[in-house]
Protein backbone atom coordinates (compact mmCIF):
# COMPACT_ATOMS: atom_id res chain seq x y z
CA UNK A 1 0.00 0.00 0.00
CA UNK A 2 1.33 3.18 -0.91
CA UNK A 3 2.22 5.93 1.86
CA UNK A 4 0.17 8.64 1.51
CA UNK A 5 2.50 12.13 3.01
CA UNK A 6 0.11 13.12 5.75
CA UNK A 7 0.12 16.77 6.86
CA UNK A 8 -1.38 17.01 10.60
CA UNK A 9 -2.88 19.63 12.40
CA UNK A 10 -2.96 19.55 16.28
CA UNK A 11 -0.43 17.44 17.15
CA UNK A 12 0.41 18.97 20.43
CA UNK A 13 -3.11 18.31 21.84
CA UNK A 14 -4.60 15.09 23.03
CA UNK A 15 -5.30 13.49 20.28
CA UNK A 16 -3.29 14.93 17.65
CA UNK A 17 0.20 13.42 20.41
CA UNK A 18 -1.49 9.77 19.47
CA UNK A 19 -2.06 10.46 15.88
CA UNK A 20 1.30 11.22 15.26
CA UNK A 21 2.81 8.27 16.72
CA UNK A 22 0.23 5.62 15.26
CA UNK A 23 1.60 7.69 11.82
CA UNK A 24 4.94 7.17 12.82
CA UNK A 25 4.39 3.69 13.66
CA UNK A 26 3.17 2.64 10.53
CA UNK A 27 6.15 4.25 9.05
CA UNK A 28 4.01 6.69 7.17
CA UNK A 29 5.78 10.01 6.18
CA UNK A 30 4.29 12.78 8.34
CA UNK A 31 4.44 16.76 8.25
CA UNK A 32 2.87 18.31 11.62
CA UNK A 33 2.07 22.27 12.20
CA UNK A 34 3.29 23.62 15.54
CA UNK A 35 2.40 27.28 16.78
CA UNK A 36 5.72 29.16 16.90
CA UNK A 37 6.96 28.84 20.67
CA UNK A 38 4.71 25.97 21.58
CA UNK A 39 6.83 23.26 22.93
CA UNK A 40 6.35 20.06 22.09
CA UNK A 41 7.54 16.75 23.25
CA UNK A 42 6.64 13.46 21.23
CA UNK A 43 9.26 11.36 23.19
CA UNK A 44 11.88 11.14 20.29
CA UNK A 45 9.09 10.62 17.38
CA UNK A 46 10.92 11.86 14.17
CA UNK A 47 8.82 14.29 12.24
CA UNK A 48 8.93 16.96 10.24
CA UNK A 49 7.79 20.34 11.66
CA UNK A 50 6.41 23.13 10.39
CA UNK A 51 5.48 26.45 12.05
CA UNK A 52 2.58 28.15 11.49
CA UNK A 53 -0.51 29.92 12.97
CA UNK A 54 -3.62 27.95 12.00
CA UNK A 55 -6.38 30.95 13.29
CA UNK A 56 -3.68 32.85 10.73
CA UNK A 57 -4.28 32.14 7.27
CA UNK A 58 -1.20 33.86 5.96
CA UNK A 59 0.95 31.60 8.06
CA UNK A 60 -0.29 28.73 6.40
CA UNK A 61 0.85 29.68 2.78
CA UNK A 62 2.92 26.27 1.27
CA UNK A 63 2.57 24.30 4.26
CA UNK A 64 0.82 21.48 2.13
CA UNK A 65 3.84 21.86 -0.39
CA UNK A 66 3.57 17.40 -1.28
CA UNK A 67 0.87 16.75 0.97
CA UNK A 68 -1.59 14.02 -0.17
CA UNK A 69 -3.89 13.79 2.83
CA UNK A 70 -5.25 16.74 6.00
CA UNK A 71 -6.14 15.37 9.39
CA UNK A 72 -7.10 17.64 11.67
CA UNK A 73 -7.99 17.28 15.16
CA UNK A 74 -8.07 21.18 15.87
CA UNK A 75 -10.21 22.33 17.86
CA UNK A 76 -10.57 23.85 21.93
CA UNK A 77 -12.17 22.85 24.34
CA UNK A 78 -11.29 25.24 27.42
CA UNK A 79 -11.51 28.80 25.54
CA UNK A 80 -8.74 30.56 25.96
CA UNK A 81 -6.36 33.50 24.38
CA UNK A 82 -9.59 35.13 23.34
CA UNK A 83 -10.64 32.76 20.92
CA UNK A 84 -13.61 31.61 20.22
CA UNK A 85 -15.15 28.40 19.16
CA UNK A 86 -16.02 29.92 15.50
CA UNK A 87 -12.33 31.23 15.50
CA UNK A 88 -10.75 27.95 16.35
CA UNK A 89 -13.33 24.74 15.64
CA UNK A 90 -14.71 26.62 12.25
CA UNK A 91 -12.30 28.80 11.13
CA UNK A 92 -8.58 27.41 11.61
CA UNK A 93 -10.15 24.49 10.29
CA UNK A 94 -11.10 26.55 7.36
CA UNK A 95 -7.82 28.01 6.86
CA UNK A 96 -6.85 24.54 6.44
CA UNK A 97 -9.21 23.14 4.02
CA UNK A 98 -8.92 26.19 1.90
CA UNK A 99 -5.28 25.48 1.96
CA UNK A 100 -5.51 21.69 1.20
CA UNK A 101 -7.58 22.91 -1.82
CA UNK A 102 -5.03 25.26 -3.28
CA UNK A 103 -2.16 22.66 -2.58
CA UNK A 104 -3.85 19.53 -4.55
CA UNK A 105 -4.61 17.69 -1.09
CA UNK A 106 -6.43 14.64 -2.04
CA UNK A 107 -8.14 13.73 1.10
CA UNK A 108 -9.08 16.23 4.36
CA UNK A 109 -10.22 13.82 8.00
CA UNK A 110 -11.58 15.92 10.27
CA UNK A 111 -12.41 14.91 14.11
CA UNK A 112 -15.47 16.63 14.67
CA UNK A 113 -18.06 14.58 17.89
CA UNK A 114 -20.65 12.17 18.49
CA UNK A 115 -24.34 13.43 17.47
CA UNK A 116 -22.29 17.09 17.14
CA UNK A 117 -25.29 17.72 14.28
CA UNK A 118 -28.26 17.15 16.67
CA UNK A 119 -26.11 19.57 18.84
CA UNK A 120 -25.66 22.70 16.74
CA UNK A 121 -27.77 24.76 19.48
CA UNK A 122 -24.67 24.31 21.37
CA UNK A 123 -21.70 26.62 20.96
CA UNK A 124 -19.26 24.44 20.42
CA UNK A 125 -21.34 21.78 18.33
CA UNK A 126 -22.56 24.69 16.18
CA UNK A 127 -18.44 25.55 15.30
CA UNK A 128 -17.79 22.08 14.47
CA UNK A 129 -20.69 21.38 12.09
CA UNK A 130 -20.23 24.66 10.75
CA UNK A 131 -16.76 23.25 9.50
CA UNK A 132 -18.28 19.76 8.22
CA UNK A 133 -20.64 21.42 6.31
CA UNK A 134 -17.89 23.12 4.96
CA UNK A 135 -15.86 20.17 4.15
CA UNK A 136 -19.04 18.08 2.85
CA UNK A 137 -19.27 21.32 -0.24
CA UNK A 138 -15.46 21.39 -0.86
CA UNK A 139 -15.07 19.06 -3.67
CA UNK A 140 -12.19 16.79 -1.84
CA UNK A 141 -12.24 12.89 -0.63
CA UNK A 142 -12.95 13.19 3.05
CA UNK A 143 -13.70 11.53 6.18
CA UNK A 144 -15.39 13.03 9.60
CA UNK A 145 -14.63 10.86 12.79
CA UNK A 146 -17.32 11.35 15.21
CA UNK A 147 -15.89 9.69 18.38
CA UNK A 148 -17.69 9.84 21.57
CA UNK A 149 -15.92 11.17 24.67
CA UNK A 150 -12.25 10.36 25.44
CA UNK A 151 -10.77 9.27 28.31
CA UNK A 152 -8.93 12.25 29.12
CA UNK A 153 -12.12 13.93 29.53
CA UNK A 154 -13.19 10.94 32.18
CA UNK A 155 -10.62 12.19 34.65
CA UNK A 156 -12.79 14.37 35.99
CA UNK A 157 -14.74 11.63 37.46
CA UNK A 158 -11.64 10.88 39.42
CA UNK A 159 -11.21 14.41 40.73
CA UNK A 160 -14.76 14.17 41.55
CA UNK A 161 -13.53 10.75 43.92
CA UNK A 162 -11.17 12.60 45.13
CA UNK A 163 -13.18 15.07 46.54
CA UNK A 164 -15.07 12.43 48.46
CA UNK A 165 -18.09 12.92 46.58
CA UNK A 166 -19.20 12.69 42.75
CA UNK A 167 -22.44 14.41 41.04
CA UNK A 168 -24.32 13.20 38.23
CA UNK A 169 -27.45 13.77 36.65
CA UNK A 170 -30.68 12.22 36.61
CA UNK A 171 -30.14 8.83 37.85
CA UNK A 172 -26.73 8.20 37.41
CA UNK A 173 -28.75 5.62 34.54
CA UNK A 174 -27.25 7.60 30.99
CA UNK A 175 -24.61 5.18 29.27
CA UNK A 176 -21.23 6.06 27.48
CA UNK A 177 -18.62 4.47 25.51
CA UNK A 178 -15.61 6.43 25.72
CA UNK A 179 -12.46 6.23 23.93
CA UNK A 180 -8.91 6.20 24.65
CA UNK A 181 -6.73 8.77 22.30
CA UNK A 182 -4.72 5.39 20.91
CA UNK A 183 -7.48 3.67 19.78
CA UNK A 184 -9.21 6.77 18.56
CA UNK A 185 -5.71 7.63 16.54
CA UNK A 186 -5.83 3.97 15.06
CA UNK A 187 -9.04 5.05 13.49
CA UNK A 188 -7.88 7.84 12.05
CA UNK A 189 -5.00 6.56 10.51
CA UNK A 190 -7.27 4.01 8.93
CA UNK A 191 -9.57 6.19 7.68
CA UNK A 192 -6.70 7.84 5.08
CA UNK A 193 -7.22 4.67 3.19
CA UNK A 194 -11.46 4.18 4.02
CA UNK A 195 -14.04 4.59 2.16
CA UNK A 196 -16.51 5.84 4.60
CA UNK A 197 -17.72 9.57 4.71
CA UNK A 198 -18.30 9.54 8.14
CA UNK A 199 -17.20 7.52 10.95
CA UNK A 200 -18.87 7.12 14.27
CA UNK A 201 -17.02 5.08 17.03
CA UNK A 202 -16.41 4.99 21.26
CA UNK A 203 -14.24 2.44 23.19
CA UNK A 204 -14.99 -1.33 23.66
CA UNK A 205 -17.08 -0.57 27.04
CA UNK A 206 -20.45 0.80 27.60
CA UNK A 207 -20.80 2.12 30.95
CA UNK A 208 -23.64 3.90 32.92
CA UNK A 209 -22.59 7.23 34.65
CA UNK A 210 -22.92 5.78 37.94
CA UNK A 211 -21.06 2.57 36.73
CA UNK A 212 -18.26 4.74 36.18
CA UNK A 213 -18.00 7.09 38.94
CA UNK A 214 -17.86 3.95 41.41
CA UNK A 215 -14.67 3.01 39.05
CA UNK A 216 -12.99 5.93 39.85
CA UNK A 217 -14.18 5.76 44.03
CA UNK A 218 -12.57 2.20 43.50
CA UNK A 219 -9.60 2.90 42.05
CA UNK A 220 -8.69 5.48 44.79
CA UNK A 221 -9.95 3.05 47.61
CA UNK A 222 -12.39 5.83 49.08
CA UNK A 223 -16.03 4.71 49.57
CA UNK A 224 -18.78 5.20 47.04
CA UNK A 225 -20.79 8.63 47.21
CA UNK A 226 -22.97 9.50 44.76
CA UNK A 227 -25.72 12.38 44.41
CA UNK A 228 -27.83 13.12 41.76
CA UNK A 229 -28.35 16.38 40.02
CA UNK A 230 -32.54 16.65 39.18
CA UNK A 231 -33.26 18.06 35.78
CA UNK A 232 -34.89 21.34 37.09
CA UNK A 233 -31.13 22.12 38.57
CA UNK A 234 -29.43 21.22 35.37
CA UNK A 235 -31.42 23.56 33.50
CA UNK A 236 -31.07 26.38 35.89
CA UNK A 237 -27.38 26.31 36.02
CA UNK A 238 -27.18 26.80 32.25
CA UNK A 239 -29.73 29.10 32.20
CA UNK A 240 -27.95 31.42 34.85
CA UNK A 241 -24.23 30.67 32.42
CA UNK A 242 -25.90 31.48 29.37
CA UNK A 243 -27.60 34.90 31.18
CA UNK A 244 -24.77 36.18 33.11
CA UNK A 245 -21.28 35.13 30.96
CA UNK A 246 -19.86 35.05 27.71
CA UNK A 247 -19.59 32.30 25.61
CA UNK A 248 -16.34 31.82 26.46
CA UNK A 249 -17.06 30.86 29.60
CA UNK A 250 -20.65 29.24 29.70
CA UNK A 251 -19.14 27.24 26.08
CA UNK A 252 -17.21 24.31 27.76
CA UNK A 253 -20.33 24.02 30.39
CA UNK A 254 -22.70 24.08 27.84
CA UNK A 255 -21.69 21.26 26.03
CA UNK A 256 -20.67 18.76 28.88
CA UNK A 257 -23.88 19.51 30.84
CA UNK A 258 -25.40 18.79 27.82
CA UNK A 259 -23.70 15.55 26.58
CA UNK A 260 -23.66 14.15 29.90
CA UNK A 261 -27.17 14.45 30.19
CA UNK A 262 -28.01 11.80 27.46
CA UNK A 263 -26.78 8.46 26.11
CA UNK A 264 -23.67 9.05 23.99
CA UNK A 265 -22.96 5.55 22.72
CA UNK A 266 -21.38 4.84 19.32
CA UNK A 267 -20.02 1.40 17.84
CA UNK A 268 -17.20 -0.38 19.88
CA UNK A 269 -13.53 0.13 18.96
CA UNK A 270 -10.25 -0.99 20.46
CA UNK A 271 -8.68 -2.58 23.79
CA UNK A 272 -7.88 -0.19 26.44
CA UNK A 273 -10.53 0.05 28.94
CA UNK A 274 -11.56 2.62 31.67
CA UNK A 275 -10.16 0.89 34.54
CA UNK A 276 -6.80 0.81 33.10
CA UNK A 277 -6.74 4.10 32.63
CA UNK A 278 -7.80 5.20 35.95
CA UNK A 279 -4.97 3.46 37.32
CA UNK A 280 -2.05 4.93 35.38
CA UNK A 281 -3.55 8.26 36.05
CA UNK A 282 -3.84 7.04 39.64
CA UNK A 283 -0.32 6.42 39.70
CA UNK A 284 1.47 9.05 37.95
CA UNK A 285 -0.48 11.75 40.49
CA UNK A 286 1.43 10.00 42.84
Amino acid sequence: MNKNKVLLAGATGYLGRFVAKELIKRSNPTRIIVREGKKINLEGVPLETVYAEVTRMESLEGVMEGIDTVISTVGITKQKDGLTYMDVDYQANKNLLDEAISSGVRKFIYVASLNGERLTHLKMAEAKESFVEELKQSGLDYCIVRPNGFFSDMGEFLKMAKKGKAELFGDGSYRMNPIHGADLAEVCVNAIHANEKTIEVGGPEVLTHKEIAELAFHTIGKPVKISYMPEWIRKTILWSARSFSSSKKYGPMEFFFTVLSMDMIAPPYGTYTLKTFFEQLKTEKQ
